[in-house]
């Protein structure tokens, strides 16, 4: 009589153990949508090649806003008096494009240079940063390989 209520109450147990584990119901996930404005760069980084001492160069960085409000430059920061920026400075609507242009003035650099310029928005991801790179060269250097 031991055996059988010891037999009933193991099972008991196991059954009611079996059912506590059951997987809860799969809910129902979706990719949340991208949300607020979002800055896009065409190119991270612009390389001037060799220029000579003293040259001013300047490249523009073209964005669109691919999110789905609108975005809002709010500032342009760069690492050194060396570079001068400018931007968009109306909103741009989802959809549509924007610029950050970069003028590097080479006066009193030499070799190699890579300079960041980070742009503050009201971007989803936060500020995004592009680079302009160059090798600056002695005037005489490059007076003689011309």
């Amino acid at each position: 009589m031991k055996k059988i209520l010891f037999s009933l109450a193991f099972a008991a147990l196991t059954v009611s153990g079996a059912v506590a584990q059951e997987a809860p119901k799969a809910e129902t996930q979706q990719a949340p949508a991208t949300q607020g404005p979002a800055l896009t760069f065409d190119e991270a980084e612009y390389n001037f090649g060799d220029i000579t001492q003293g040259d001013v160069v300047e490249h523009v960085f073209k964005f669109k806003n691919t999110g789905n409000q609108p975005l809002v430059i709010e500032r342009v920061d760069v690492t050194c008096g060396c570079t001068t920026p400018s931007w968009t400075k109306e909103p741009v609507m989802p959809g549509k494009t924007g610029f950050v242009t970069a003028k590097f003035n080479s006066a009193g650099k030499m070799g190699q240079q890579k300079k960041a310029i980070t742009v503050h928005s009201n971007n989803a991801d936060g500020a995004k940063y592009v680079y302009i790179v160059t090798n600056i060269k002695a005037k005489s250097t490059a007076s003689a390989n011309k």
